[in-house]
Protein backbone atom coordinates (compact mmCIF):
# COMPACT_ATOMS: atom_id res chain seq x y z
CA UNK A 1 0.00 0.00 0.00
CA UNK A 2 1.87 3.21 -1.33
CA UNK A 3 1.47 6.10 1.73
CA UNK A 4 -1.22 8.25 -0.24
CA UNK A 5 -3.45 5.02 0.09
CA UNK A 6 -2.41 4.61 3.33
CA UNK A 7 -3.41 8.35 4.33
CA UNK A 8 -7.01 7.50 2.75
CA UNK A 9 -7.70 4.60 4.61
CA UNK A 10 -6.83 6.15 8.41
CA UNK A 11 -8.70 9.62 6.66
CA UNK A 12 -12.02 7.25 6.24
CA UNK A 13 -11.85 5.40 9.61
CA UNK A 14 -11.33 8.81 11.69
CA UNK A 15 -14.46 9.86 10.18
CA UNK A 16 -15.90 6.40 10.62
CA UNK A 17 -15.25 7.04 14.25
CA UNK A 18 -16.13 10.60 14.29
CA UNK A 19 -19.65 9.84 13.48
CA UNK A 20 -20.19 6.94 15.35
CA UNK A 21 -19.50 8.93 18.52
CA UNK A 22 -21.47 11.05 17.68
CA UNK A 23 -18.75 13.78 16.91
CA UNK A 24 -18.73 16.47 14.18
CA UNK A 25 -17.13 15.28 10.83
CA UNK A 26 -13.51 17.46 10.82
CA UNK A 27 -13.26 17.34 14.92
CA UNK A 28 -10.40 14.98 15.01
CA UNK A 29 -6.44 15.99 13.77
CA UNK A 30 -4.74 13.32 12.13
CA UNK A 31 -1.01 13.67 13.89
CA UNK A 32 1.33 11.45 10.94
CA UNK A 33 3.96 10.55 12.85
CA UNK A 34 7.18 10.58 10.68
CA UNK A 35 9.44 9.73 13.04
CA UNK A 36 12.61 7.14 11.49
CA UNK A 37 11.16 8.18 7.91
CA UNK A 38 12.99 9.85 5.58
CA UNK A 39 12.26 13.64 4.37
CA UNK A 40 11.06 12.31 0.96
CA UNK A 41 8.24 10.01 2.64
CA UNK A 42 7.01 13.30 4.51
CA UNK A 43 7.11 15.39 0.96
CA UNK A 44 5.00 11.90 -0.52
CA UNK A 45 1.97 12.36 2.56
CA UNK A 46 2.43 16.11 1.68
CA UNK A 47 1.49 15.22 -2.05
CA UNK A 48 -1.14 13.16 -0.63
CA UNK A 49 -3.05 16.29 1.34
CA UNK A 50 -1.21 15.74 5.15
CA UNK A 51 0.25 18.87 6.25
CA UNK A 52 0.41 17.75 10.01
CA UNK A 53 3.24 15.46 11.19
CA UNK A 54 4.63 14.13 14.65
CA UNK A 55 8.42 13.50 15.34
CA UNK A 56 9.47 11.97 18.59
CA UNK A 57 13.23 14.03 18.51
CA UNK A 58 14.08 17.38 18.37
CA UNK A 59 17.69 16.44 16.67
CA UNK A 60 15.86 14.27 13.76
CA UNK A 61 13.30 16.52 13.43
CA UNK A 62 15.86 19.16 12.50
CA UNK A 63 17.57 17.10 9.87
CA UNK A 64 13.65 16.66 8.15
CA UNK A 65 12.14 20.02 8.89
CA UNK A 66 13.53 22.85 8.23
CA UNK A 67 13.33 22.63 4.58
CA UNK A 68 9.97 21.42 4.17
CA UNK A 69 8.49 24.12 6.20
CA UNK A 70 10.31 26.45 3.91
CA UNK A 71 8.61 24.33 1.16
CA UNK A 72 5.24 24.25 3.03
CA UNK A 73 4.65 27.23 4.92
CA UNK A 74 1.66 25.06 6.13
CA UNK A 75 2.97 22.27 7.67
CA UNK A 76 2.20 21.95 11.15
CA UNK A 77 4.77 19.83 12.87
CA UNK A 78 4.38 18.51 16.53
CA UNK A 79 7.10 17.25 19.25
CA UNK A 80 5.27 14.15 20.58
CA UNK A 81 8.48 12.46 22.01
CA UNK A 82 10.24 13.38 25.67
CA UNK A 83 12.05 16.99 26.02
CA UNK A 84 14.94 17.80 27.42
CA UNK A 85 15.44 20.83 28.81
CA UNK A 86 18.75 21.23 27.00
CA UNK A 87 16.83 21.32 23.95
CA UNK A 88 14.16 23.66 25.17
CA UNK A 89 15.95 26.58 22.54
CA UNK A 90 15.63 23.99 19.28
CA UNK A 91 12.40 22.97 20.23
CA UNK A 92 10.72 26.08 20.23
CA UNK A 93 12.35 27.34 17.00
CA UNK A 94 11.06 24.00 14.81
CA UNK A 95 8.24 22.38 16.47
CA UNK A 96 4.74 24.31 16.50
CA UNK A 97 2.96 22.15 19.13
CA UNK A 98 5.29 20.51 22.23
CA UNK A 99 3.20 17.65 23.66
CA UNK A 100 5.82 16.59 26.23
CA UNK A 101 5.67 19.22 29.27
CA UNK A 102 5.80 17.13 32.38
CA UNK A 103 8.18 18.63 35.05
CA UNK A 104 8.47 22.60 36.25
CA UNK A 105 12.40 22.33 34.87
CA UNK A 106 10.75 21.97 31.37
CA UNK A 107 8.04 24.24 31.75
CA UNK A 108 10.60 27.02 33.19
CA UNK A 109 13.01 26.31 30.19
CA UNK A 110 10.34 26.87 27.58
CA UNK A 111 8.75 29.88 29.17
CA UNK A 112 12.49 31.67 29.06
CA UNK A 113 12.75 30.44 25.31
CA UNK A 114 9.60 31.23 23.91
CA UNK A 115 9.94 34.89 25.43
CA UNK A 116 13.42 34.99 24.03
CA UNK A 117 12.47 34.26 20.99
CA UNK A 118 8.94 35.31 20.56
CA UNK A 119 7.48 32.10 19.36
CA UNK A 120 4.51 30.62 21.16
CA UNK A 121 4.35 27.23 20.45
CA UNK A 122 0.96 25.87 21.56
CA UNK A 123 1.75 23.60 24.70
CA UNK A 124 0.62 20.03 26.10
CA UNK A 125 1.19 18.49 29.48
CA UNK A 126 1.83 14.65 29.21
CA UNK A 127 0.01 12.57 31.88
CA UNK A 128 1.23 9.23 32.76
CA UNK A 129 -1.84 7.98 33.45
CA UNK A 130 -1.19 4.34 33.59
CA UNK A 131 1.63 5.36 36.54
CA UNK A 132 4.65 3.54 35.46
CA UNK A 133 7.75 4.40 36.79
CA UNK A 134 9.99 4.08 33.23
CA UNK A 135 7.62 6.84 31.45
CA UNK A 136 7.62 10.37 31.41
CA UNK A 137 4.28 11.96 32.20
CA UNK A 138 2.68 13.59 35.43
CA UNK A 139 0.79 11.56 37.82
CA UNK A 140 -2.80 11.67 36.97
CA UNK A 141 -3.81 13.27 40.63
CA UNK A 142 -1.16 16.16 40.04
CA UNK A 143 -2.37 16.78 36.67
CA UNK A 144 -4.73 20.02 37.13
CA UNK A 145 -2.58 21.64 40.27
CA UNK A 146 0.49 21.03 37.38
CA UNK A 147 -1.22 22.38 34.49
CA UNK A 148 -2.53 25.19 36.93
CA UNK A 149 1.35 26.00 37.98
CA UNK A 150 2.36 26.08 34.53
CA UNK A 151 -0.35 29.08 34.02
CA UNK A 152 0.62 30.79 37.59
CA UNK A 153 3.67 30.18 37.80
CA UNK A 154 5.69 30.03 34.25
CA UNK A 155 3.16 32.31 32.54
CA UNK A 156 2.36 29.20 30.19
CA UNK A 157 -0.98 28.58 28.25
CA UNK A 158 -1.65 24.76 28.22
CA UNK A 159 -3.28 23.92 25.42
CA UNK A 160 -3.79 19.97 26.04
CA UNK A 161 -3.17 16.83 27.61
CA UNK A 162 -1.42 14.30 26.02
CA UNK A 163 -0.79 10.22 27.05
CA UNK A 164 0.63 7.29 25.99
CA UNK A 165 -1.50 4.22 27.70
CA UNK A 166 1.04 1.13 29.06
CA UNK A 167 1.17 -1.58 26.46
CA UNK A 168 -1.46 -4.30 27.49
CA UNK A 169 -3.64 -2.37 29.30
CA UNK A 170 -7.37 -1.79 27.97
CA UNK A 171 -6.51 1.76 25.65
CA UNK A 172 -10.46 3.34 26.81
CA UNK A 173 -10.24 3.62 30.19
CA UNK A 174 -6.85 5.45 30.10
CA UNK A 175 -8.36 7.81 27.38
CA UNK A 176 -11.59 8.49 29.47
CA UNK A 177 -9.42 9.59 32.21
CA UNK A 178 -7.12 11.82 30.37
CA UNK A 179 -10.99 13.26 28.84
CA UNK A 180 -12.04 13.74 32.37
CA UNK A 181 -8.48 15.32 33.62
CA UNK A 182 -8.68 17.57 30.49
CA UNK A 183 -12.30 18.50 31.22
CA UNK A 184 -10.93 19.64 35.23
CA UNK A 185 -7.76 21.34 33.72
CA UNK A 186 -9.97 23.62 31.39
CA UNK A 187 -8.44 22.78 28.61
CA UNK A 188 -9.58 21.74 25.08
CA UNK A 189 -6.78 19.50 23.47
CA UNK A 190 -6.73 15.48 23.86
CA UNK A 191 -3.38 13.96 22.44
CA UNK A 192 -4.08 10.29 22.66
CA UNK A 193 -4.47 7.42 20.41
CA UNK A 194 -2.03 6.28 17.87
CA UNK A 195 -1.78 3.37 14.76
CA UNK A 196 -3.78 0.49 17.33
CA UNK A 197 -6.26 2.54 18.87
CA UNK A 198 -6.91 5.80 17.63
CA UNK A 199 -10.27 4.46 16.98
CA UNK A 200 -10.92 3.95 20.11
CA UNK A 201 -9.68 7.61 21.48
CA UNK A 202 -11.71 9.22 18.97
CA UNK A 203 -15.05 7.90 20.65
CA UNK A 204 -13.22 8.78 24.17
CA UNK A 205 -12.93 12.50 23.47
CA UNK A 206 -9.53 12.62 21.21
CA UNK A 207 -8.94 15.73 19.61
CA UNK A 208 -5.76 14.76 17.97
CA UNK A 209 -4.39 11.21 16.85
CA UNK A 210 -0.66 10.28 16.21
CA UNK A 211 -0.13 7.67 13.54
CA UNK A 212 2.63 6.55 12.28
CA UNK A 213 3.19 2.54 11.06
CA UNK A 214 -0.54 2.41 9.94
CA UNK A 215 0.70 5.49 7.16
CA UNK A 216 4.16 4.86 6.50
CA UNK A 217 4.92 1.22 7.54
CA UNK A 218 6.76 -0.62 10.07
CA UNK A 219 10.01 1.24 11.57
CA UNK A 220 13.19 -0.10 11.07
CA UNK A 221 14.69 1.37 14.87
CA UNK A 222 17.88 0.14 14.27
CA UNK A 223 18.56 2.13 11.21
CA UNK A 224 17.53 5.31 12.60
Amino acid sequence: MTISEALGRVRAAIEGAEAEAGRPAGSVTLIAVSKTFPEADVRTAIAAGQLVFGENRVQEAATKFPSVKADFPAVELHLIGPLQSNKAHEAVALFDVIHSVDREKIAAALAKEMQAQGRFPKLLVQVNTGEEPQKAGVAPRETVDFVRRCREVHGLTIAGLMCIPPVGDPPAPHFALLDELARRAGVPFRSMGMSSDYETAIGQGATHVRVGSAIFGYRDYGAA
